[in-house]
């Protein structure tokens, strides 16, 4: 039978046993006493709870819920049938509570798994079948009906495609998709069917990871848990000698008897757990995947930020910068041009190039009478228009370049970028300029990360120093570690976790040694499952920086919420204990009380999967007043 279903069948077991016993004693039945109605209904759950500490002694662990077996023990012992039954109500409602906080933490983790595709639709020479995913293989064509789920990673092979990202990145709105893009597993076909082909088999998937991580998120044990879980241990003897000082100085066993019952700790088992579960939850619906409460709780303590550049703090390709154009020519115009000719060119450029035309929803043309030259560009005609297109060389040959030109060919001089000429009929028209832009969101994510607490921002990279220099100067950075291996990121990483703890965030294969180096690795998965994802212990599935300030701000609050619970809880209990000792508490007082205050601990648990951004600016507006 579930454990569940078991422990609410207990529960109700005991609620009937209070009410028929109260029935009996009101009507003043002879042949049944309430007592042992009150006794039969307890019994169950004295059984079962010495099975389960007799079932967690048998593997190594201790639990403090002897402290419940021994209160309703001692009050049947005593004589005590009600005091009995009403703990027994107690513990096992503060059982199933704990059920329900855990479901309703655990749902957003569970929607994710239960929403795994299934099933492809395979496309072959007698037409589309419907094969189970695990027979997909790289290289497939799937046909991707309206509104399903997308069963594998893959390309685009479409012209454009409208999918709902949101469960697995968080982004509220559809995304539009263009020829060539990568495509991920478990969002979903917003628009009309499309063709992509797969790139990964189910099990290298997307969201294959992301069910794995969720298991693990779901199974995985945070320190912080674990020390809870001691200290907690430490409450039973503590408790029995309270309450053996409250008989021998009173010398009413029942005095020591309320102790035992105020004293059942469920603040310390409920709270850690459900925050925990809570706060991973909650960074899942950010998409933000965490490896369970253990990289939450080490999150939680960073000091030192470490950032890869390319790909992380910056966008990691050839993005357009710039369009310098000629007086009588137009920017949209000239790129569209540009890239309708370099769709004859099989350069990494030429894709970026085509990739931005198409983003910007421009109409391109057949290109004609193409002829490439290697590492210079390309010429032919587009439109009846002869155009050339690529280096300075061979565009302009020995030519000067305009006067409209020199500003830009000033600014870009000593700059780590490329520029594209482009001449229409023989005239220069416009210069494309293209580099590795610092993304959007960086400078507002440092920030966010050093008024959350951490104390050094280190950018390390592979690059060479002169372009680091430039943008960590932009950011504001504490330190630049340029021209770095794989072996050099290691060392730098295991340096500053010597100092304190701390986080790497990177995308690339090579930064997969060091993210598994630090106290915490956070990989920029937006583009697919990589080694750095598998390597990290927190993976970012948009393809922006902000989530990683996010992440930090979850993991602290989810914390400060876990340690909040316990020590209220406590010290609620402990109060409750040392009134029990002096007898202004009986044993069916102290068990409500003591409901009361594992209600109160789960609810303020509970709050972890909220935003907290309120708390937050009322916060901010109370340090400003």
């Amino acid at each position: 039978m579930n454990e569940s279903v078991l422990r609410r069948m207990l529960l109700i077991i005991a609620v009937l046993g209070l009410a028929l016993g109260l029935g009996a004693w009101r009507s003043g039945a002879d042949f049944v006493s309430p007592d042992a109605i009150w006794t039969a209904a307890t019994l169950p759950v004295v059984t079962m709870l010495a099975i389960s500490i007799l079932r967690d002694f048998w593997i190594g662990r201790i639990g403090v819920d002897a402290i419940a077996l021994v209160s309703m023990s001692a009050a049947l012992l005593l004589g005590q049938a009600l005091a009995a039954v009403v703990i027994a109500i107690m513990y096992a409602g503060g059982t199933v509570l704990e059920d329900l906080a855990r479901g309703r933490a655990e749902r957003n983790l569970r929607a994710l798994t239960d929403r795994a595709p299934r099933v492809a639709h395979r496309k072959s020479a007698h037409g589309t079948e419907t094969v189970p995913i695990n027979q997909v293989a790289v290289g497939d064509e799937l046909l991707v009906r309206a509104g399903e789920l997308l069963p594998v990673d893959g390309i685009l092979t479409d012209a454009s495609a409208l999918l709902d990202e949101s469960t697995v990145t968080g982004e509220a709105l559809p995304e539009r998709r263009c020829a060539s893009d990568a495509l991920r597993s478990g969002t979903v076909n917003a628009g009309e069917a499309f063709v992509m082909r797969a790139s990964a088999i189910a099990d290298k998937s997307t969201y294959a990871a992301i069910v794995r991580m969720v298991a693990a998120a779901q199974t995985a044990k945070a320190p912080f848990i674990r020390i809870a879980d001691r200290f907690a241990l430490l409450l039973l003897p503590v408790t029995l000698l309270v309450a053996g000082i409250a008989w021998y100085l009173s010398g009413d066993p029942i005095r020591a008897l309320a102790v035992l019952v105020v004293a059942t700790p469920c603040p310390l088992i409920l709270a850690a757990p459900v925050a925990f579960i809570g706060g991973v939850s909650r960074a899942a619906r950010a998409g933000i995947l965490m490896k369970g409460s253990t990289a939450l709780e080490a999150l939680a303590q960073i000091r030192t930020a470490i950032f890869d550049k390319t790909g992380t703090l910056t966008l990691g390709g050839a993005e357009l910068i710039e369009i310098d154009v000629a007086p009588s020519q137009e920017a949209e115009e000239l790129l569209r041009l540009l890239a309708s000719l370099e769709q004859a060119s099989h350069h990494v450029l030429a894709d970026s190039i085509v990739r931005i035309a198409h983003h910007r929803n421009l109409a391109l043309s057949q290109p004609r009478d193409v002829r490439e030259y290697r590492g210079e560009g390309l010429k032919g005609q587009v439109d009846l228009t002869s155009i050339a297109a690529g280096s300075r060389s061979l565009v302009l040959g020995d030519r000067p370049q305009p006067q409209w030109a020199e500003s830009g060919e000033e600014r870009h001089r000593n700059a780590q970028a490329l520029r594209v000429f482009l001449a229409l009929d023989g005239e220069l028209a416009g210069i494309f300029t293209f580099g590795d832009a610092i993304r959007e969101d960086a400078p507002d994510t440092v920030g966010a990360l050093r008024s959350a607490g951490v104390t050094r921002i280190v950018m390390l990279t592979g690059d060479d120093g002169a372009a680091a220099d430039k943008i960590a100067a932009s950011l504001e950075l504490d330190a630049v570690i340029a021209d770095a291996t794989p072996a050099d990121k290691v060392a730098t990483v295991e340096t500053e976790k010597a100092m304190a703890p701390t986080m790497m965030v990177g995308d690339g294969i090579n930064d997969a040694p060091a993210l598994a180096a630090a106290t915490v690795g956070i990989a920029m998965g937006a583009r697919g499952g990589t080694a750095s994802s598998e390597a990290a212990d927190v993976v970012v599935l948009t393809d922006r920086l902000q989530p990683v300030a996010e992440a930090l701000r979850i993991a602290r609050r989810t914390r400060g919420i876990a340690l909040q619970s316990i020590i209220v809880g406590l010290a609620l209990s402990g109060i409750a204990m040392i009134a029990a000792s002096m007898g202004h508490i009986t044993p069916v007082a102290g068990a409500l009380l003591q409901e009361g205050i594992d209600v109160a601990v789960i609810l303020n648990a509970l709050r972890a999967l909220g935003d907290g951004r309120l708390e937050h600016n009322r916060a901010r507006r109370t340090e400003r007043s």
